[in-house]
């Protein structure tokens, strides 16, 4: 039997539509604590906009995309369009990178890389920067090593809470974006939280 490590993580359109399904519940069941959470530090409204826009996803979703590649880029088109404020165009790029990378693999480690890498070109944040990129970036090797753990994703949302904010409306806080959770990272928690209760997909 291979090991955890050796196993390739293929996703496919089914388990991709679970998982953006658990994905749209939890920002559903937590949309109010997410914006609580954006109130101090931006507009008020990431649980909000989020949850628009992942109920979009899953109304398209309930039509089974033909390929990875279409799916990836119905739920790009999707947050794009419904999701306001950054979240929309950060999260968009992500699922576009991975349509762009699903022609190629069906590895969920190699298309969070390519999520990654889009998410920090467009919206420039590097790690430490109190966004949503400190989470990525913390969980992604993670993924690849088959270590991925509940455990492991609170503590890397939780880990925003000390940061000094650099980019987005929370910078212009500064010092005082200190000791308040990223919103974008709280929804990326569980991002990645929705994926591991994805059966057959880590």
């Amino acid at each position: 039997m291979l090991g955890r490590k050796e196993k390739t993580m293929a996703l496919t359109t089914d388990t991709l539509t679970i998982w953006m399904n658990k994905f749209a519940d939890k920002v559903s069941t937590n949309k109010q604590y997410l914006s609580d959470l954006d109130t101090p530090i931006g507009d008020g409204d990431h649980g909000f906009n989020m949850d628009r826009g992942m109920t979009a996803v899953k109304e398209k979703l309930a039509t089974k995309p033909a390929d990875l590649t279409s799916g990836f880029k119905t739920i790009a088109m999707a947050l794009i369009s419904t999701v306001g404020g950054a979240s929309g165009p950060l999260y968009g790029t992500a699922f576009l990178e991975m349509a762009k990378k699903s022609t190629s693999t069906d590895d969920i480690g190699e298309l969070l890389d390519a999520a990654l890498a889009g998410i920090e070109m467009r919206g420039g944040a590097k790690p430490g920067d109190k966004t949503m990129v400190d989470v990525w970036n913390t969980l992604v090797p993670e993924v690849k090593s088959g270590n991925l753990t509940e455990e492991k994703i609170k503590d890397a949302v939780e880990a925003t809470k000390d940061m000094i904010a650099k980019k987005g409306r929370a910078s212009y806080l500064g010092e005082r974006s200190k000791g308040h959770i990223d919103p974008g990272s709280q929804s990326s928690g569980y991002l990645f939280e929705a994926m591991l209760e994805t059966e057959g997909l880590l």
